[in-house]
């Protein structure tokens, strides 16, 4: 584990926006285990049962061996690897009290290069998880969604509460995610209707941190490698796209508290307020203030950009209100998150 990540984990163990007295004690069950949020959902709670003895029972269903025992290495005794892959039927002898669901496709090009298996692990691997639920009676389930869900949205909104959707154009290979998303999301809320399980939805934007492996194609990574490479920043559309970010300590910040203390059947957007920014504007400034000038941003912009996985140009800024009005609030804004994320994949590269 790099220093910056063993420093977030640290701090997330004695966060008091984590209701650590309702997790006491209990057993949480994690799929999507080793990957950038779930890996640190895990080693959050192991960190804390390590230093508080509390008694929680940890699960993370994982597919890869080799990549879960170098994550968890130091937390052996604390977490409990279930090996196997979320679109077959889970099998866990022991009791579970919460699940969190984060397993999923989550490479752009992946969107369109396989647009069915992004669709089937999405839909197949979510009824999984709640047929799970339902056989062990669980105490509460989160869902991770996406921003992606909203679609395009009205640009002239500054920002997009819960209940306010825009468009999917459903024809496009790449929209299997963000319409896979929906349907599970769907799909969580019939079996909360039809079974009682009860779950909620936290709804991301793209988070990033220390965690991230320095081979990631998401446009925060490769911003990360030109400043730490010394290379120029290259844009192949022309960054139009606006959105608001998450630093992943605050990520796990806000799932804790859906998860503890969201309402049954509700969404929770998940993001930092105060990080919105283009596509451009984000390149122009990890040149500028984090490379400092040592790299310019360069225009290439392509013919075919859907085969790359590049999604439309939108215009979305999650509004944290409901999630804010249950205790939470992002700690780390963009800059900074970036430093954090370039320490972190200097060490691990």
């Amino acid at each position: 584990m790099d220093r910056i990540l063993k420093e977030d984990i640290g701090y997330l163990a004695n966060s008091n926006m984590i209701d650590w007295k309702e997790l006491t004690g209990k057993s949480v069950f994690i799929t999507g285990g080793t990957g950038l949020i779930g890996s640190q959902l895990a080693l959050t709670l192991a960190e804390y049962d390590k230093l508080h003895n509390a008694g929680i029972k940890i699960y993370v269903l994982a597919r890869n061996q080799e990549k879960a025992e170098k994550i968890f290495k130091d937390y052996k005794e604390y977490v409990c690897v279930v090996f196997g892959n979320v679109r077959n039927k889970i099998v866990v002898d022991e009791n579970i009290d919460y699940i969190i669901h984060g397993a999923s496709i989550t490479g752009s090009k992946e969107f369109v290069d396989f647009p069915v298996e992004t669709i089937y692990t999405g839909i197949d691997g979510t009824k999984n998880v709640l047929e799970f639920a339902k056989e062990k009676k669980i105490k509460g389930m989160v869902y991770l969604s996406s921003l992606e869900v909203y679609g395009i949205t009205d640009p002239d909104k500054k920002s997009i509460q819960e209940h306010e959707y825009g468009y999917i154009e459903q024809m496009l290979p790449r929209s299997s995610y963000s319409e896979g998303k929906r349907m599970a999301e769907c799909l969580c809320v019939a079996y909360g209707h039809e079974y009682g399980i009860p779950v909620k939805v936290a709804r991301l934007a793209q988070t990033f941190g220390p965690g991230v492996s320095y081979a990631d194609n998401r446009v925060f990574a490769q911003f990360a490698r030109c400043a730490i490479e010394e290379n120029d920043i290259v844009l192949k559309t022309k960054g139009e796209t606006y959105r608001n970010y998450c630093y992943v300590r605050d990520a796990i910040t806000g799932i804790f508290c859906v998860l503890t203390h969201g309402k049954i059947n509700e969404a929770y957007n998940i993001a930092n307020k105060k990080t919105g920014i283009s596509i451009c504007d984000m390149a122009h400034m990890v040149s500028e203030k984090i490379a400092k000038n040592k790299i310019k941003v360069v225009f290439d912009l392509g013919d075919d950009l859907a085969k790359l996985g590049y999604g439309p140009t939108i215009k979305i800024a999650l509004d944290t209100s409901k999630l804010e009005n249950l205790g939470w609030k992002a700690e780390i804004e963009l800059e900074e998150a970036f430093e954090r994320m370039i320490e972190s994949m200097k060490e691990t590269r």
